[in-house]
């Protein structure tokens, strides 16, 4: 391992270094995971990097971190190669990165991860001078995440926003960014890139983001690098380039995504009915205070809202996965309150945020996790028996009708991308039959334009056989483009509600906001 001093004197320079990758290539046994690629990220640049899942993206940024030792190429600071053996050594040349997965404790506080962040190391921790400081970095912010509040408490948002803020603390100067705006609003993520691109314009920092929001990338981005199957696939000025055009680079041929079609005649049935629902948070403060709802058969309902103001736990209730304070549910006109036997009765279904963590178990084969719903009645059971052969017959069908890429039936599902597990999980969700009620949360989280186009698809034609969907989303081109009808949730309570045909813009902006 080669050496780094302690101080680098790229940290001490005015504007951000240079940084070059030249020729990389990364193999894993056989499997050629990048291949010959380089990249220029130029001083006090906002550089996007685009590609399919599994194109080579995180291979290439892990190689720069120095997680990764390349099997080739070089990287070049200030145009001298340098050795970049771990993060600590990236961040000697003033390089940080914040992951798509967050990386603090969840049992510790913000202030306590601020602190935990830093590479130095002191004997003895003055918390009382520590506080002060923290507090006065974070009022200098442009967004807040409360110092003295464990991390487990905080909202998908605000997790993010803590990741962004982590680097700004350690003063990286070279930015590398990983879907940073998966779990952000619009209005958030605006927010967030517009300080970065601030500081990029100033020449004070450089950013290289991947990226798979095209809208993202036009507003904010200079330039970008295209990967494709592991190799370059094109570059270029963003202001000399199109949307079409750098989806081409990205996939081969221009491709539009599949136009939303719905069904109008479908007759709507109540199929879900919460009325003045009330659940707390972790801490005991009150999360959902005093939600009514109806969600009709043939039927999308959309809930926005900026992460942290209770969807999450509004969420949970409906999945079993959180009591409720006070409220009463029904599903199809019975009582309702999430059981595993309940949900089976009244065919409700779930797509949960983040389905790694919440929705399978990462080290049971595909097989077993499309099986998890299902194992204990027959065909896959008999008695206490399970049918092996059956479970592995019906994941061999799912894989083939939901396009899952996977070595086998038998791979660990956490060995799967992000977007094949997400298909894992609408496989087992949507296959059921006479599925009556859907409740999806974040179902695109981090994932590439052909696995957003296949779910959004999947749960449009989930409405059309009848299905009741509520679709709980950051994202708000999502619920535009699939709810038929728009809610926006602040402070726990449902501010606006109007059908998406008729709704007003500014109005779910100012509502989203508290106002």
């Amino acid at each position: 391992m080669t050496s780094i001093a302690t101080t680098s004197p790229t940290l001490q320079v005015e504007r951000p270094p240079d940084l070059q990758v030249t020729g990389m290539s990364k193999h894993f046994g056989t499997l050629i995971a990048l291949d010959n690629v380089s990249l220029h990220l130029k001083p006090g640049s906002f550089h996007a990097l685009l590609g399919e899942n599994g194109a080579g993206k995180s291979t290439l940024v892990k190689c720069i971190m120095g997680f990764y030792s390349p099997t080739s190429g070089a990287v070049l600071i200030d145009s001298n190669p340098v050795k970049i053996a771990n993060p600590r050594d990236a961040h000697h040349y003033g390089i940080g990165m914040v992951y798509q997965h967050f990386t603090s404790v969840p049992a510790m506080t913000v202030a306590e991860n601020l602190v935990l962040s830093r590479y130095e190391s002191k004997a003895l921790i003055n918390w009382k001078d520590e506080l002060e400081e923290l507090q006065a970095f974070m009022d200098a912010s442009p967004f807040r995440v409360p110092i003295d509040v464990p991390i487990a408490q905080l909202a998908a948002g605000q997790k993010q926003k803590l990741e962004i803020l982590k680097q700004l603390y350690l003063k990286s100067r070279i930015l590398i960014l990983d879907e940073p705006t998966s779990v952000l609003t619009p209005a958030e993520a605006d927010e967030v890139l517009g300080l970065l691109r601030e500081q990029v314009t100033d020449g004070k920092l450089s950013v290289l983001m991947i990226s798979h929001k095209f809208r993202e990338v036009m507003a904010f981005t200079d330039e970008i690098t295209v990967l494709r199957k592991g190799k370059f696939a094109g570059s270029g000025l963003v202001k000399d380039l199109t949307v079409p055009e750098m989806a081409e680079m990205m996939m081969g041929e221009k491709k539009e995504p599949t136009p939303v079609n719905k069904v109008d005649d479908l007759e709507k049935v109540s199929v879900l009915e919460v009325r003045d629902l009330h659940a707390n948070k972790d801490n005991g403060v009150e999360a959902v205070s005093g939600i009514n709802l109806t969600v009709h058969s043939g039927e999308i309902v959309g809930i926005a809202g900026i992460s942290g103001n209770g969807q999450r736990e509004l969420v949970e209730v409906l999945a079993g996965q959180r009591e409720p304070t006070s409220g009463k549910i029904w599903v199809n006109g019975e009582p309702y309150s999430a059981t595993r036997a309940e949900m089976f009765k009244h065919k409700v279904f779930a797509l949960p945020e983040e389905p790694l963590k919440n929705a399978c178990v990462p080290h049971m084969s595909v097989a077993e996790n499309m099986a998890l719903r299902t194992f204990d009645r027959p065909p896959q059971a008999k008695g206490i028996m399970l049918i092996l052969n059956a479970i592995r017959n019906m994941a061999v069908g799912l894989i083939h009708q939901f396009s899952v890429k996977t070595p086998s039936p038998e791979t660990p599902v956490g060995n799967l991308s992000g977007g094949n597990v997400q298909r894992v999980v609408l496989a087992r969700e949507l296959s059921a039959d006479h599925i009556k009620l859907l409740i999806a949360a974040n179902p695109c989280f981090g994932l590439d334009f052909n696995a957003v186009d296949f779910i959004h698809t999947q749960i449009v034609d989930a409405r059309n056989r009848g299905v009741a969907v509520l679709l709980v989303s950051e994202d708000l081109d999502e619920l535009l483009k699939l709810s038929d009808r728009l809610i926006v949730i602040s402070g726990g309570k449902f501010v606006y509600d109007s059908p998406t045909s008729e709704a007003d813009f500014g109005a779910i902006g100012t509502s989203m906001a508290g106002h």
